[in-house]
């Protein structure tokens, strides 16, 4: 330890960093290695950053004064010069000692520079770590000496692979508090390089560190006579940088179309990749329609090409049909049209993935909705084994069979990674819910198109001489939805009015035979469901939907199917004491006694509708009273 005390020492020394030259100018013009940190929590990842600024000579007097003010403040290294400070800005960092947003920093060496992400060890945090992976070319993943190979460093070394980083240093790192002991190094080498055996890393690189103290960072280390090998600086000094974007096929995602006046019509967005100039004939993908560049418009002027990050107007030679979200692509290398693809998908929500709850997916410039049809396997983190899965859960990874409702350009990820990638949102909170990496389209439905239908819903309703609607009514077991929903229909019959009556029960018997009663049938249950309602809205007949239906996303689905004023939903609200009490056919019994599972207002959740369009409350009213208020809704908004 005295010579640690030693070394740490020279490290505080103003000499020393006074002497340091100035920051390389033209950072820039240097080829640029993108890196991460990763790895499970309190492994070093922010110290080993800081400690890399340090030797690398980008800390200035002013941050090392304020360095040595917050480490007796904040740090956790006694005495000594706590270096995670220089990246754990956030107050909540510094208190805890952790890292919980993704951190980047600069530095450089005299052949090349380097973007460092700082990325958070936290389970919860995995969204951000896989945010900072996307656009690395190498990961650093950090291994605690005393603790080795952790869940949380398999699925970052998982996710890693899955972004396509090709190149990984393990970094051992603590290595001084288990007395520089090579058993310890080669245990965990061997365990964690067991593991990523299945992964695709093209480079692994381990390397014994102590980033608290230098060693095997810059210079090899006197403590480790046993490691022959590259300090980690040599190692990202030498490794592949990723092909430049420049020389990938061009692409430019349309933020907008400028029309400023008459004679001016562009077309506005920041290239992702390629190169683009005068005389270059570009196709936007999905319309095939073609044109070519005039002139490459910018605040500063025209210029004579434009390269991948460059923001620009294009102007062609002839008017073409464009809006957001259009993709410009070389006639000649354009990528693949589909509406369905397999992708690799993350899952950062603590609400699972369901197939055939529909989402919104944001590509480029354009968001569309978009389904999971099929979710393949998932990948166990603790030995990659593929799995079947019914959903996905929190940091969970997938591959999934995505459809979305109209035609996209897409390439592979591993081709493209901007055009190669999107996120998941949720339609109505607008959160974002999971990251997808495209791996192909999937072409068996291209031969489908729709077929020109010459009576439409209108013709249809007014034969009937009624509005079509869907009355959907929702509730627990037992509140008393499918015998209202059957007085409504019998009152609407009697009138002349053309109905349908779908229960619950009654399509299990046959549409929906195959499904049970976990979360994702319910949702594929009232996925099937609204499409059959759907059409009976389009034969212009009133259809009466009698479902617990227990989740609003499936719900607002299904009102998304229709026209405006089209779906009604009535929320039969009676208190789940009452519907026990009720006990109709004796499941509520079963399910107390724990002999049926997933039953709903028991050990599965019912979301009670916030603005149903009517809201029958049950307590002390007849089902008559109720129908009635039904029907009173229906005359109220014109459907009879």
């Amino acid at each position: 330890m005295a010579q640690h005390r030693f070394y740490s020492d020279a490290l505080y020394d103003r000499n020393h960093r006074e002497a340091a030259p100035a920051p390389a100018a033209g950072r820039s013009s240097l080829p640029t290695l993108r890196f991460l940190t990763c790895g499970s929590v309190d492994d070093g990842k922010s110290t080993l950053i800081g400690r890399l600024l340090f030797e690398s000579q980008r800390i200035h007097d002013d941050h090392f004064t304020a360095l040595e003010r917050d480490s007796r403040r904040f740090g956790t290294t006694g005495t000594d010069i706590d270096f995670a400070l220089l990246v754990d800005g956030l107050e909540d960092e510094r208190r805890q000692g952790i890292t919980i947003d993704v951190a980047y920093r600069f530095f450089n060496t005299g052949s090349r520079s380097f973007i460092v992400a700082d990325t958070p060890g936290h389970e919860q945090y995995t969204r951000n770590m896989a945010t900072g992976a996307s656009q690395c070319d190498l990961a650093i993943i950090l291994i605690d000496a005393r603790k080795g190979v952790l869940p949380q460093t398999r699925r970052h070394a998982t996710i890693c692979a899955v972004l396509g980083i090709g190149q990984l240093v393990l970094a051992v790192n603590k290595i001084d508090l288990v007395g520089y002991d090579k058993a310890v190094y080669d245990r965990i080498v061997s365990d964690f390089l067991g593991f990523a055996a299945q992964l695709t890393f093209s480079h692994i690189t381990p390397i014994p560190i102590s980033a608290r103290f230098g060693d095997n960072l810059t210079a090899p280390s006197g403590n480790m006579a046993w490691y022959t090998g590259p300090t980690l600086m040599a190692t990202l000094d030498r490794a592949d940088i990723a092909s430049a974007l420049d020389e990938l096929p061009f692409r430019l995602p349309v933020q907008w179309v400028s029309r400023p006046n008459a004679d001016f019509r562009g077309y506005a967005g920041t290239i992702v990749s390629g190169v683009v100039s005068p005389g270059t004939a570009l196709t936007v993908a999905v319309s095939g329609r073609t044109g070519t560049v005039q002139r490459i418009v910018t605040a500063d002027g025209d210029l004579d090409s434009a390269r991948a990050g460059d923001a620009v107007t294009l102007v062609l030679d002839e008017d073409i049909d464009v809006t957001r979200g259009d993709l410009f692509v070389p006639p000649e290398a354009r990528p693949a049209v589909a509406d369905q693809f397999s992708a690799n998908v993350i899952w950062m929500s603590e609400e699972p993935l369901f197939p055939g709850r529909e989402y919104l997916m944001r590509t480029g410039m354009r968001t569309l909705p978009v389904t999971i049809t099929a979710i393949k396997h998932k990948l166990d983190m603790g030995d990659l084994k593929k799995l079947a899965a019914p959903t996905l859960a929190l940091n969970e990874i997938g591959v999934c069979n995505l459809s979305t409702s109209s035609m996209i350009a897409i390439d592979a990820y591993k081709e493209n990674r901007a055009t190669g990638s999107f996120i998941l949102i949720d339609r109505y909170s607008n959160a974002t819910l999971g990251a997808g990496m495209i791996d192909f389209p999937l072409r068996r439905a291209t031969n489908i198109h729709r077929q020109r239908i010459t009576v439409d819903k209108a013709a249809r309703a007014r034969i009937k001489h009624q509005k079509p609607a869907i009355l959907w009514f929702t509730g627990l077991s037992g509140s008393g939805k499918s015998t209202v929903a059957d007085l409504v229909e019998r009152s609407l019959h009697a009138a002349g009015h053309h109905t349908f009556l779908l229960d619950g029960d009654n399509v299990r018997h046959g549409l929906n035979r195959d499904l049970g009663f976990t979360d994702t049938d319910r949702v594929e249950n009232i996925r099937r469901l609204g499409e059959v309602a759907k059409l009976f809205v389009e034969a212009g007949t009133i259809v009466l939907c009698s479902f617990i239906s227990p989740f609003a996303a499936e719900r607002r689905m299904v009102r998304d199917k229709v026209e405006p004023g089209e779906f009604l939903e009535i929320f039969v609200d009676t208190p789940l004491e009452e519907c026990i009490r009720r006990d109709p056919k004796g499941l509520y019994a079963k399910a107390l006694r724990g002999e049926i599972t997933n039953f709903t207002g028991i050990d599965s959740t019912y979301e009670v509708p916030e603005a149903p369009e009517l809201h029958l409350r049950t307590g002390g009213h007849t089902a008559e009273s109720l129908a009635q208020e039904v029907l009173d809704l229906l005359r109220d908004h014109g459907i009879v």
